[in-house]
């Protein structure tokens, strides 16, 4: 069994796991911290934008990088589409994947990376909340970059010269293998070979492994892993959490005992409570709110926002600002809002009860209906803009600040000290999304709400999930000599660490495989018991393997001869010393070695080494005397 891994972000991963001659991808993350070095795409033409002056390095007269870099308080940016950062390619061979498992819907952004244009044949396989919301991800994402694919050229000579770019531009990973966003129509194609499957279902995967989904608590459809064969089971732990949020629990039950753990997407923001950034939020809103200024949170259109609008809506109207409006925006805002609330069976106990009242999981529908929310595609759509007010609370996207409604805002009040932009998502450092925006007047806050196992939660989980090994990236590894302390998992299992473009051999290995017995080899077998719960019987047929399933089936032609017999077990000396004894060879003495015991005949020249899984016979006597301790051998070991 071997193990690869395709992301250097261990927050958006992607595992191939080699198992039972079949290669099983292991989520499909995209890495997007690589447009961070990118200019935002503004949905409206900012001037402001416009107008930043080229840079050109040092010593550099190249016509062909002119208009390619702009600089923006001191740091450059490429004035390009941005572009993401893919899982490796060259690995392996995306073409030879017999499927997919995705955990959750951050981890399923590189899906048309892989599936298409890539000769892919295999299956995908995730929950139902998983494809919609990540299908409302990608959507959202697509129609932003494409709705502004215009405004950028295609920046390619900075890539040839990024050593001689200042930082941390100049410390970009591997910006070749960077790509723009896939199109419509192949993220269409992607999201239609996804199957869906509930928790706790079982599927079959090519005859070979059963993959169970079960619950991870972390988001609406979230899900851990179990790839299970007859004698060994792998289990996938990738953005778990054991607080209590709006997902169904964790299910650990499930996770128990496995051979191999493979544990990823821990939090990204360890030294930060999600209770107390959720607190500090709704303080820092509440007093913008109060002076008069709007508050703009840039988020996914799913996930925490569920939460951050229920809480965020009841501390306001306990401050007594109930009046103040909340708007969402974003492509897929009315069906992520709407969806969210028929997911009764993925949600917690304590909102599947409000279904059954009958209530809405999530005040959402409630907030619409009173005023206090509102929802739109864009900034400019005619309902929006009529019905817009301040101060007021905007929801949008995007988290990195590089395209989305998000930009405009920003663009729009940025010189005023009484508004306030709260970053909650933790995927982007929020001073360097900030940066194309410098100077800037108004507050910003770093809220970063991640619900994920923090390293504390995992090591607890490890011990109590009791696997024989595990497996994670090395960011989650203790750091090398003078690396200095960080948090890391600490386990008292053998830990294999692993690291992007790696492959790394695991311990699991296959000792025995599952066959089938024909009708005729049954009817004809006589099995004899062995011990309790083990019968044997000698056979002659021969071994088919289809599908990867094995089976035992008649060899064709005249009846087979009987069967010698098979002898079995350790060899008990005193019986040997005995069985000896009847036939006839005497005098034997018995040795204790440090490995068994020896049998010396002297008289015969004979040697008989007695190991726990072998005898060594070393006989320089007669025929007869070679033909007595066969005899004598076989009396004292049971046969079938």
């Amino acid at each position: 069994m071997k193990l690869y891994c395709l992301s250097s972000d261990a927050s958006k991963p992607c595992f191939v796991l080699s198992f039972k001659e079949l290669l099983i991808m292991l989520d499909c993350g995209l890495s997007a911290h690589s447009v961070l070095n990118f200019l935002p795409l503004p949905p409206v033409p900012s001037t402001r934008l416009a107008s930043l002056p080229n840079y050109t390095p040092p010593h550099v007269n190249d016509p062909l990088l002119e208009g390619e870099l702009k600089e923006c308080c001191g740091r450059v940016f490429v004035d390009s589409i941005p572009e993401f950062c893919p899982p490796l390619d060259k690995v392996i061979d995306f073409s030879q994947l017999d499927v997919i498992l995705i955990s959750n819907y951050t981890c399923m952004m590189a899906l048309p990376f892989i599936t298409e244009e890539t000769g892919f044949k295999g299956q995908v396989y995730a929950t139902e909340p998983t494809l919609q919301i990540g299908r409302f991800y990608l959507e959202e994402l697509s129609e932003w970059v494409s709705s502004c694919g215009s405004s950028g050229g295609a920046a390619r000579r900075w890539k040839e010269l990024v050593h001689l770019l200042p930082p941390p531009l100049a410390l970009a990973a591997r910006p070749r293998a960077w790509r723009r966003l896939f199109s419509p129509a192949a993220l269409a194609r992607a999201l239609a070979r996804v199957r869906v499957v509930g928790y706790d279902e079982r599927v079959d995967i090519y005859g070979a492994l059963d993959a169970t989904a079960v619950s991870s608590g972390f988001c609406l459809g979230s899900a851990n892993w179990v790839l299970r064969s007859a004698h060994e089971k792998v289990a996938y732990v990738s953005g778990s959490s054991t607080l209590t949020t709006h997902p169904r629990p964790i299910n650990q039950a499930a996770l128990r005992g496995a051979d191999l753990l493979v544990l990823a997407a821990l939090t990204q923001t360890p030294a930060h409570n999600p209770d107390h950034m959720l607190g500090d939020l709704c303080v820092h809103a509440t007093v913008t709110l109060r002076a008069g200024g709007s508050v703009l949170c840039p988020v996914y259109p799913s996930g925490v926002l569920y939460d951050l609008l229920e809480c965020l809506s009841a501390h306001l109207e306990g401050a007594g600002l109930a009046h103040v409006p909340l708007y969402v925006v974003s492509p897929v805002a009315d069906s992520s809002l709407a969806y969210s609330n028929i997911l009764a069976e993925w949600v917690s106990v304590g909102k599947q009860a409000r279904v059954y009242l009958p209530e809405e999981p999530f005040p959402h529908a409630a907030l619409v209906r009173a005023g206090r929310l509102r929802h739109a595609r864009s900034l400019h759509d005619d309902a929006f803009s009529a019905d817009f007010r301040q101060p007021c609370v905007v929801f949008c996207g995007h988290p990195s600040l590089r395209f989305g409604a998000a930009v405009h805002l920003v663009e729009l009040w940025a010189g005023n000290p009484a508004h306030a932009i709260i970053f909650t998502e933790p995927d982007f450092p929020y001073a360097e999304a900030l940066a194309p925006f410098q100077p800037l007047s108004m507050k910003a806050f770093h809220c970063p709400i991640d619900t994920s196992l923090n390293y504390s939660q995992a090591n607890k989980l490890v011990r109590e999930l009791r696997p024989r090994e595990l497996a994670l990236p090395e960011q989650y590894a203790a750091a090398g000599a003078g690396g200095g302390a960080r948090p890391h998992i600490s386990a008292d299992v053998p830990t294999v660490v692993v690291r992007r473009g790696a492959a790394r051999s695991l311990s699991v290995r296959r000792r025995a495989a599952r066959a089938t017995l024909c009708g005729s080899l049954a009817a004809r077998a006589t099995p004899r018991e062995l011990r309790a719960g083990l019968r044997c019987a000698p056979l002659s047929c021969a071994l088919r393997v289809r599908d990867a399933r094995l089976e035992l089936v008649a060899v064709g032609g005249p009846a087979p001869a009987p069967q010698p017999r098979l002898h079995w077990s350790a060899l008990d000396v005193e019986a040997l010393v005995r069985a000896l004894a009847r036939e006839g060879v005497a005098e034997a003495r018995v040795e204790a070695g440090a490995d068994g015991c020896i049998v010396h005949l002297p008289r015969h020249d004979t040697l008989v080494h007695v190991e726990r899984h072998a005898t060594h016979v070393f006989c320089e006597g007669r025929a007869d005397v070679r033909q007595a301790l066969r005899r004598a051998i076989a009396a004292c070991l049971p046969h079938i």
